[in-house]
C-alpha cells in the first residue's frame, strides 16, 4: 500500500507543480555532481531517457535553484580531471549545498575513471567535502542508484539489503526474483567516508534496492530504459536497459531523494513540497 501511494503521488505531483506560480529570485542553489543516473538529458526525438536530478526541480518551491553539473560516463576522477567541479566552484556561495553521487563508472576499468573504494575514491570524495565547505557551502553525500539486476543463478535470501546486499553478477540479470548489488564497495565508500567527515548522508542505494525489490522483476522494468522497437524515433532498434531511468524512473526517484532530504536537511524542508514528505496527507 505504501508502495502504491509513493508511486500515485511521485506521478500526480509534477503535473500539479506545473501549475505553480513563477518562484522567486533564486536565493540558495543546490548543485549536483554526479554521473548519466543524475544527469539531464535531451528531450529531443522523444528521448525518454532521464537522470533523477533532472527530475528533482519539480518537488521543490520558493527561492530555491537546483543546478545540475551531473555528466554521462563521468566518474569522481574524471568529472575532477576535466575541470567540472572547478566550475562548479567558480559558482557556489555561502548558504548553498552540493549533491555528489559517484560510483557507476568509479567502478570502470579504465584509468582515466577509475578509483578504488576504500583509497582514491575516497579520497576524491573528501576532496569534494572539503573544498564546498571551504565556500560555506553544505555538502550531501549520495552513493549510487540501483542497477535493476534480477540473475537465475542467485542462492541469496531475500534479506534486508542495509547491512549487508548481497552481490552477484550483471551478464545474467533475467530469471530471478532476488534483486542483486552490483556495485561492491562503491555503495559502501560513501557512507563511510560520511561518517569520517560528519556530512550528510543519503543513502540512495538502499532507497531505490528497496523500491526495485518490492516491485519486482516485471513492474520494474517500468522504472528503466526498456524501449520497445519501432516505438520512438530517438531508439528506433529499442534497448534493454537496467541502468538508466525512463521518465518514470526519473520522477519516482527523484521523489525518494527529495523525500530524504526533506527528513535529513531540516534546513532545506521549507523549499520541499510538502506532498513529498507527508505521506499522510
Amino acid at each position: 500500500m505504501k508502495l502504491i501511494k509513493t508511486l500515485a503521488l511521485a506521478l500526480a505531483l509534477p503535473f500539479a507543480a506545473q501549475a505553480a506560480e513563477p518562484a522567486p529570485a533564486d536565493t540558495v542553489t543546490i548543485f549536483m555532481i554526479g554521473d548519466s543516473t543524475m544527469a539531464n538529458k535531451p528531450l529531443d526525438k522523444e528521448n525518454q531517457e532521464r537522470g533523477w536530478g533532472q527530475m528533482l526541480p519539480i518537488y521543490f518551491q520558493g527561492p530555491i535553484k537546483i543546478d545540475n553539473h551531473a555528466v554521462n560516463g563521468r566518474s569522481s576522477k574524471s568529472f575532477l580531471d576535466e575541470g567540472r567541479w572547478d566550475a562548479v566552484m567558480e559558482k557556489m556561495k555561502p548558504g548553498d549545498y552540493c549533491i555528489i553521487q559517484f560510483g557507476h563508472n568509479d567502478e570502470k576499468p579504465k584509468a582515466d575513471r577509475h578509483t578504488d573504494p576504500g583509497s582514491t575514491f575516497d579520497e576524491i570524495l573528501k576532496k569534494y567535502i572539503a573544498d564546498t565547505r571551504s565556500k560555506g557551502a553544505t555538502p550531501i553525500l549520495m552513493n549510487s542508484i540501483v542497477r535493476r539486476n534480477f540473475p537465475s543463478n542467485a542462492t541469496v535470501k531475500a534479506e534486508d539489503r542495509d547491512d549487508n546486499p548481497p552481490v552477484g553478477p550483471t551478464k545474467d540479470t533475467e530469471g530471478g526474483v532476488i534483486l542483486v548489488d552490483t556495485h561492491g564497495d562503491y555503495i559502501v565508500a560513501p557512507k563511510n567516508v560520511a561518517k569520517e567527515t560528519g556530512t550528510i548522508f543519503v543513502d540512495m542505494n538502499a532507497l531505490t534496492h528497496e523500491l526495485v525489490q518490492t516491485m519486482g522483476p516485471t513492474l520494474s522494468t517500468k522504472l528503466f530504459m526498456w524501449i520497445p522497437a519501432g516505438k520512438y524515433e530517438f531508439c528506433p532498434k529499442g534497448k534493454t536497459d537496467n541502468t538508466h531511468l525512463n521518465v518514470l524512473g526519473g520522477i519516482v526517484v527523484s521523489r525518494l531523494a527529495a523525500n530524504a532530504l526533506a527528513s535529513q536537511v531540516p534546513a532545506l524542508r521549507p523549499y520541499i513540497r510538502p506532498e513529498v514528505y507527508n505521506l499522510n496527507n
